[in-house]
């Protein structure tokens, strides 16, 4: 992979699947809502190529949510459900924005309030961390989807 995400991304694909907002279309492809749910991203995967249209992977060159929430799906990235669960209902794009797309500062504001509600924030730390690593090590690609192949 020639970009890596923000690591606070991973966050993002957690409330994905939390939320439930990731479907299964097709063999290889994918479908992923935003968390207020006013837009779906397309994931594609062709062999270890990762295609989508979402922001990050479109406009920036990195993986963005859609796509991790992906990785996380097929097994290539760990996921656990005692950490997932914290994540849902969480509106990242309303966060993101108010803090500017300051990622780390908007993941700190939701492990803020997740500690109010008793998690434990230097483990979800850890578990974002060991998964920002493998990702790390994963021999994947990422490109633009758009709507062809």
């Amino acid at each position: 992979m020639k970009k890596m995400p923000p690591k606070e991304k991973i966050y993002e694909a957690w409330s994905a699947l939390a939320d439930q907002r990731l479907r299964q279309t097709g063999p290889d492809h994918y479908e992923v809502d935003s968390s207020d749910r006013t837009s779906t991203y397309t994931v594609v995967r062709s062999g270890s190529t990762y295609a989508s249209d979402d922001k990050a992977t479109y406009w920036q060159g990195y993986p963005g949510y859609p796509v991790l929430a992906v990785l996380m799906t097929e097994g290539l990235l760990p996921v656990s459900e005692s950490t997932v669960h914290w994540f849902a209902g969480i509106p990242w794009k309303k966060i993101n924005q108010a803090h500017k797309r300051d990622y780390a500062a908007a993941a700190e504001e939701v492990l803020s309030a997740l500690a109010a509600k008793g998690a434990d924030p230097a483990a979800l730390r850890a578990e974002m961390e060991a998964c920002f690593s493998r990702l790390a090590g994963l021999e994947i690609s990422v490109r633009r989807y758009t709507g062809k192949g």
